[in-house]
């Protein structure tokens, strides 16, 4: 599912459903259908590139949350984890590869590295692997753990999670990671709207959570870029899209609670 909404909120699924419409026209050039399918696909995009629209939809997933603090925390031990959003890898002439966080990873990483300053004796464990297991790919938290001892998080306290495939598979396979640690809870950095889905998921796995939201990277877009279409706006519709549907599906599942 989530390959599927991030390809139709892209550019390249702009060009699709354009290019559908126009053969719809084409092979019935005297249909209602086809021309009305080709001013709907059009309205749906324009509207859901307007930065505004997803950033409306959005205060639904996160309005319960704010800016982490440090009263926030309790005594228990306490461990910070951030999951990837995402990355992409650069190879060169001579075999030399190297990773590049995408916008959202950036924000998070920002963000636990800003928990971590109030924390700073809690170990950080940057979690995410890569798509389809594709080892020619540098896993997400990988790239995240460098920037991460770059921002000054001590490389000692950082421990890379790299396996995992989604959020679902994060809250299972960080588990161990934590229990060795003798952790018992956890500051949870993602996405404001990636919140609610990634602390059910580990609530459901049995962890006391507190949340640190990481705003969307063009969180302080100006009003009048939020209000004509652009590929940003796009691109926060999909994710936005992907919660709505990806808490139900993940309560269908009994992966959240």
């Amino acid at each position: 599912m989530g390959s599927f909404l991030s390809f139709l909120f892209s550019p390249d699924g702009v060009i699709a459903a354009l290019l559908a419409s126009a053969l719809y026209v084409r092979v019935r050039p005297g249909s209602a259908s086809a021309r009305r399918f080709l001013v709907a696909a059009a309205v749906a995009y324009g509207v859901a590139s307007i930065y505004a629209v997803p950033a409306a939809v959005a205060r639904v997933l996160t309005r319960n949350y704010h800016r982490f603090d440090r009263a926030d925390v309790g005594p228990a031990r306490t461990a910070i984890v951030v999951l990837g959003g995402g990355s992409d890898t650069v190879d060169g002439w001579d075999g030399g590869r190297t990773g590049i966080l995408g916008g959202d990873s950036a924000a998070r990483v920002l963000e636990a590295a800003r928990v971590s300053r109030e924390i700073p004796d809690a170990v950080v464990v940057s979690s995410g692997g890569v798509p389809n297991d594709d080892l020619s790919k540098v896993p997400v938290g990988a790239v995240m753990r460098d920037r991460l001892v770059q921002l000054g998080v001590p490389a000692a306290q950082v421990v890379v999670e790299a396996v995992s495939h989604d959020t679902h598979d994060e809250s299972i396979v960080i588990g161990p990671i934590l229990r060795a640690r003798a952790i018992n809870q956890i500051v949870l950095v993602t996405s404001d709207v990636h919140m609610s889905r990634s602390v059910g998921a580990f609530r459901r796995q049995g962890w006391t959570v507190v949340p640190a939201i990481a705003p969307h990277p063009d969180f302080d877009m100006s009003w009048p870029r939020r209000l004509v279409p652009t590929p940003t706006g796009l691109y926060f519709s999909g994710a936005v899209v992907h919660e709505l549907c990806g808490i139900p599906y993940y309560w269908m599942r009994g992966w959240w609670r």
